[in-house]
């Protein structure tokens, strides 16, 4: 029997390159866009990392979500912290999220109050990405736009308590085999999984209208 942490990577591969490889994070990871891009894409992440965020305390005791909610991953206070670094003191004055990350940020809020399986399946999609890929996008920014190395402006990539990101993940994808779920279940959380990636993808696509590379 395939483990469900195998189950839940292989089944939303597709999606999961499909928003690697966007046109926006191309164009970002490729140096061709300005500072101001990678800024707007710091804003977008700190909607959708709210609606996890606030929930996570009220999920804490969840028999599914709760073993995942771990204080080391937050991110919020970090991408203020970039926020405030990239925008200014008064960052929340101009903070305006795009329609797609507003419906990616209320599917968040949805499932975290009335699935905490498709919570976990939100939880799942943007912690390990960050762990893994964030890395990439960290080392771009910093030799891109100049950033501190692990400094302001690339902290939410920066996992302070997390000293082995590899067995980190480890432990994560053993709680994934070890969930409190049957099959069906499994099933609703990897088709959950997919829509993160959709979501988030849209989001991409978004900020690729947005910043669109003069032909």
């Amino acid at each position: 029997m395939t483990a469900f942490s195998t189950l839940i990577r292989t089944a939303s591969h597709e999606q999961h390159v499909e928003a690697e490889t966007s046109t926006f994070m191309s164009d970002l990871l490729g140096g061709r866009l300005g500072v101001e891009a990678y800024a707007r894409y710091t804003e977008q992440l700190w909607f959708v990392y709210r609606a996890l965020e606030e929930s996570a305390e009220r999920l804490a005791e969840d028999p599914v979500a709760g073993p995942f909610i771990q204080p080391e991953l937050m991110r919020v206070p970090s991408l203020e912290r970039d926020l405030a670094h990239l925008r200014g003191a008064d960052w929340r004055s101009g903070l305006t999220a795009l329609p797609a990350t507003r419906e990616y940020a209320r599917r968040v809020t949805e499932c975290a109050l009335t699935w905490p399986g498709g919570y976990l399946a939100h939880h799942y999609t943007r912690y390990l990405g960050d762990l893994s890929g964030g890395q990439i996008i960290r080392d771009k920014a910093e030799k891109t736009w100049g950033f501190a190395r692990k400094g302001d402006g690339v902290r939410f990539y920066v996992f302070e308590q997390i000293a082995n990101p590899a067995a980190f993940k480890r432990g994560y994808r053993e709680l994934l085999d070890g969930i409190r779920a049957d099959d069906l279940e499994k099933q609703r959380i990897v088709a959950e999984c997919k829509r993160a990636f959709a979501l988030n993808t849209g989001v991409f696509r978004a900020l690729g209208e947005e910043f669109p590379l003069s032909a």
